[in-house]
């Protein structure tokens, strides 16, 4: 997933300084030429080249071209007032792929083409260094300094031709060999060859009618190409979208001429409301993404290319038509994983299969058109830029360009358990890495900004290897490596010290070589080579000691690191060949495999790949191959999709030999009955968890999995369990019980003039969800296994009364009968925990009073739960069961029963509770007498003195306790649960002011509170 940061930078062609207009300016002639000049300068169209080095823009006079790294103008050429008149202004801008042609349309149907080259002697930009101390210098550094020191290249642009089109102009594209104008009268498609054939012909015409897969009268108004799919869409007049082939040396047609295109309708509308108006192609999961008139947003997916194109799923417009305006612009980013979408009124992304991201529709419209911020206010396109760190972002009548600073999750880059289980964010030119999982177990995750680390990549390595494509970690966090176009460059995080390749050479082959990460990356460091056969597609560590390397010829290599005392090496025990089952090696996002415990424990290395279930990510489908025997005895695999529109998933043994789970790392020296419970009870060691775009799907132990997937049990799998979440979740905190997401906060002040995003960290609890799938099933002794596991974190007992809440909220509107009513074991549960009352009574302060039947219909009577407190000395829990006394008991019972709660808490001392006590036999009887009684008889006679004493209500009568000063009563910290995930509510010691209800839960004199982005959260000193 992609995030925002910080603040666009803006660029401007124009030379004159921006000038705000003043509203007690008379000089109304000059408003209005500027006013035209602001028109006349505006960005009407945006088109960036294949290898993006280049982009191109046009007002409706001028065309420029720019350069991507750094983002400045090469060249432009504005046409003359004669050109203007006779073939219009412009209106549109095309860049062949190569970037060797650019084609402007204007409003009169001309295509004016300008070819652009590059002169290798000159120089428009040059970078001067001033002589400083010398430094010793790799060769890739002096390599990087000569590179920049030449400078930019210039660029001419020369006039080519005029094409003119008479049917008029609907749409047209720029492909490598041709261009492709839709034209109105008639409609039809016009393909016009960059250069004549060899019998002098240059352009060919299919009428629309003419077609068959096409409805008649339908004209063209917008088309998108992608080159990776050979594939186009095509949006006609009435709404409907197409996908469409080019077809080349067909025979001609025996009723007509020959016919240039197939394609076939997916996207037809039955109300005007889901016409098609803008396209998107996503090559990399084959996806196709059809933007409406009511601001959402459709996705198909492309499986053949005979018209089987089914709906995929619905992306939800971030607001009303009225707030968001029409979809200008639809873009896939170049890795495929996010699209963005521009609104006239703002802009909003997604996740690849749907996850809302960041957005402008939360901003202040006010204060944006104060600070003149229109790429939050209105857009009319957004382009991606250096491999998706970068959006090009233009708006209407504007001159300007806002680059805005894109931070990706390296998952997207690098598929890995790594990469999963620890946050990493791709910049431009650096990273970030989250550090909060380093902290002890007892505490919560932190969202403070002191715990990201920034890294900055090495400006030799990003000179000559830009962009950077993909980043990994270490899974105990200390390392890092990210790698360009070719090579790597290694970092520690302990030292602050990057490696790279002292020879350039040393990067452009496919080898496997193995480094120590104490030495440089130089040929006297290396320790061992491993050519490969082909180039590789993935790498993954599987285990303590293998390593499995899936390449193109689409073979599955299996090695197992060898190390002999400061020697190491690579030694190949098995190999997969996969003809047959994965067809497109290159779709192939991520791999790994699940070893049954024998053969971990006890059987030949060389035995893995007979023994070992894999599973490999193929575009987004989760692909289980299972290892059986055929006829003859052959080892042969059987292949089954196990889910499906998979962003990523977590296979959590991958994990567990570097990072373990709370309470589950074995002994040293095991005996045979902590071998037998570490087979028997896996907790969570062995689940596996992936993210379809909407929800986190868990399957609690991998092994249940694969016996249902077996081919012959002919079972259905089981199903999956639903953990949501509103912010992107971008890793699983397994040791901590949490799912960890990121989200992008727009910040807006009134006294800054600039708009900014940053970064906050969210998490969400998955264990109520999982408990209750096995009180569901009737596993109670595996609930009760994994509550152990997790018992010691400090809001364990808020996962279970989130548990108990969602349960009983769920039956108060269903009505379940008694044999499938889960409340009952959930009670049965929970009453085996120690805070089992305070779990209860947090439950019911936070449901409606008419759930409180439902609730105490399975449960003993409230007094008895009330005598059990005070027998346990949990006096403010007593004290919030008199609010459920009150509501099933008559007023006489509740006043004796809160009188026996005041005397027991001035025993105690506890005055904050007499306090609350009191307010409450107020609200009994609000004439005073019931309270003056309840004192009386304590002891506590009620005083007009005011000194050292707390007041126990704010009412007329104004009642004091005449009481010593009461001692500080001990922090307390109460865990609330909303939907952004686990936050928390603290309150200031006894004597602050503030108070609290009675069934406040009570922490250790250790904890204390600590504000973060996501609210309050423990921490222990």
């Amino acid at each position: 997933m992609y995030w925002p940061l910080g603040a666009p930078r803006v660029y401007a062609a124009t030379k004159g300084r921006r000038k705000k207009s003043s509203r007690s300016s008379d000089n109304i002639e000059d408003e209005e030429e500027q006013a035209k000049a602001k028109e006349a300068a505006a960005v009407l169209g945006l088109r960036v080249s294949r290898n993006g080095q280049f982009f191109a823009t046009i007002t409706s006079t001028t065309l420029l071209i720019w350069q991507t790294s750094p983002v400045l103008v090469l060249a432009t050429v504005t046409r003359s007032a004669q050109s203007l008149k006779q073939y219009g202004p412009n209106v549109a801008i095309l860049l062949k792929p190569d970037s060797s042609i650019a084609v402007v349309q204007t409003l009169n149907g001309f295509l004016v083409t300008y070819s652009i080259s590059t002169d290798p002697q000159n120089r428009i930009y040059q970078q001067l260094h001033e002589a400083g101390q010398s430094r010793r210098q790799s060769t890739a550094d002096r390599s990087a300094i000569e590179e920049e020191q030449k400078g930019v290249r210039e660029v001419i642009l020369r006039f080519r031709m005029v094409i003119k089109i008479d049917a008029g102009i609907g749409k047209a594209l720029a492909l490598d060999e041709e261009l492709v104008v839709a034209t109105e009268k008639p409609a039809a498609v016009q393909c016009i060859k960059w250069a004549p054939d060899g019998t002098g012909n240059q352009t060919t015409t299919e009428l629309l009618s003419r077609t068959a897969w096409m409805q008649k009268k339908s004209n063209i108004k917008d088309m998108v190409y992608d080159r990776a799919m050979s594939l186009a869409v095509w949006i006609s007049g009435d709404g409907s979208a197409y996908a469409v082939q080019r077809l080349v040396g067909t025979p001609k047609d025996s009723d007509g001429p020959r016919r240039l295109f197939q394609g076939y309708g997916f996207h037809k509308p039955v109300v005007q409301a889901h016409w098609a108006t803008k396209a998107a192609i996503n090559a990399r999961f084959s996806l196709l993404a059809i933007g409406c008139a009511n601001g959402e947003v459709r996705v198909y997916t492309a499986r053949d290319y005979v018209g089987n194109i089914p709906l995929s799923h619905v992306l939800m417009a971030p607001g009303s038509l009225a707030t968001t305006g029409v979809i200008t612009s639809l873009a896939y980013s170049p890795d495929g994983y996010c699209l963005f979408a521009s609104f006239e009124k703002g802009w909003a992304i997604w996740s690849v299969y749907g996850k809302p991201g960041a957005s402008s529709f939360a901003a202040d419209r006010q204060i944006s058109d104060i600070n003149e911020e229109g790429w939050l206010s209105a857009l009319s396109e957004g382009v991606w830029l250096h491999g998706g760190m970068n959006i090009l972002l233009s708006s209407p009548n504007d001159d300007r360009l806002w680059l805005l600073e894109m931070a990706k999750s390296a998952v997207t880059g690098c598929f890995c358990a790594a990469n999963i289980s620890r946050t990493v964010l791709l910049t431009e030119s650096g990273l970030r890495i989250y550090r909060g999982y380093d902290l002890p177990l007892s505490t919560t995750i932190s969202g403070d900004t002191s715990l990201w680390h920034h890294v900055q990549i090495p400006p030799s390595y990003l000179a000559t290897q830009r962009p950077i494509r993909s980043a990994v970690i270490s899974q105990d966090g200390r390392y890092l490596a990210v790698a360009g176009r070719r090579g790597l460059a290694h970092y520690s995080i302990g030292s602050g010290r990057w490696k790279t390749f002292e020879d350039i050479s040393a990067e452009n082959a496919f080898i496997l070589r193995l480094y120590s990460r104490e030495r440089g990356l130089d040929a006297s460091s290396l320790m061992y080579t491993e050519r490969l056969p082909s180039p590789a597609v993935v790498i993954a560590l599987a285990g303590q000691d293998s390593l499995l390397v899936y390449t193109y010829e689409n073979v599955l290599y299996h090695y197992v690191v060898n190390t002999n005392g400061a020697s190491v090496s690579l030694v190949q025990v098995g190999q997969i060949a996969l003809h047959g089952i994965v067809r497109a090696p290159a779709r192939v996002r991520a791999v790994g495999w699940i070893l049954p415990d024998h053969q971990i424990r006890d059987g030949d290395p060389s035995q893995d790949v007979a023994e070992a279930s894999v599973i490999f990510l193929v575009d987004a489908k989760l692909v289980l191959l299972q290892p059986s025997t055929n006829d003859e005895g052959a080892l042969k695999y059987d292949m089954r999709v196990i889910a499906s529109n998979v962003e990523y998933f977590d296979l959590m043994r991958d994990q567990i030999s570097s990072s373990g789970t709370p309470s589950q790392s074995p002994p040293q020296t095991p005996n045979e009955e902590d071998i037998h419970t570490l087979q028997t009870d896996r907790g969570l060691r062995d689940s596996l968890w992936y993210f379809d775009g909407t929800d986190v799907q868990c399957w609690p132990d991998v092994e249940d999995l694969l016996k249902c997937a077996l081919t012959e049990n002919d079972r259905d799998l089981p199903p999956p369990i639903s953990i949501s979440t509103d912010f992107y979740p971008s890793s699983i905190a397994l040791a901590r019980g949490v799912l960890l997401g990121i989200d992008a906060d727009l910040v807006q002040r009134r006294d800054v003039q600039f708009a900014f995003f940053r970064l906050s960290i969210r998490t969400q609890l998955f264990l109520p969800q999982i408990l209750r799938r096995y009180l569901t099933s009737f596993d109670s002794a595996a609930a009760s296994s994994l509550s152990h596991r997790y018992q010691q974190l400090p809001y364990f007992s808020h996962a279970l009364e989130i548990l108990l809440h969602t349960v009983l909220d769920d039956e108060v509107d269903s009505s379940p009968s008694s044999e499938d009513a889960l409340l009952p074991s959930v009670l049965s549960f929970l009453s085996s925990f120690p805070d089992y009352l305070d779990i209860l009574v947090q439950c019911t302060r936070k449901t409606e009073v008419r759930s409180w039947q439902t609730l105490f219909a399975h449960l003993p009577p409230a007094q008895e739960l009330f005598e059990a407190s005070l027998e346990k000395n949990l006096l403010k829990t007593a004290g919030g069961y008199l609010l459920v006394l009150h509501t099933f008991e008559d007023l006489e019972s509740s006043s004796r029963q809160c009188m026996r709660l005041l005397q027991r808490a001035k025993e105690a001392s506890d005055w904050e509770l007499c306090k609350e006590l009191a307010r409450f036999l107020m609200a009994l009887d609000t004439s005073g007498d019931t309270l003056r009684d309840a004192l009386a008889k304590i002891d506590l006679a009620p005083s007009s003195s005011t000194s050292h004493s707390p007041s126990i209500s704010d009412n007329e009568d104004n009642v004091r306790l005449k009481t010593p000063k009461p001692q500080q009563d001990r922090g307390w910290k109460r865990y609330s649960f909303s939907k952004g995930g686990m936050n928390g509510q603290a309150r200031s010691p006894a004597g602050s002011g503030e108070s609290r209800s009675p069934g406040s839960l009570a922490t250790t004199p250790q904890e204390r509170a600590v504000k973060s982005e996501g609210g309050y959260f423990a921490k222990r000193d």
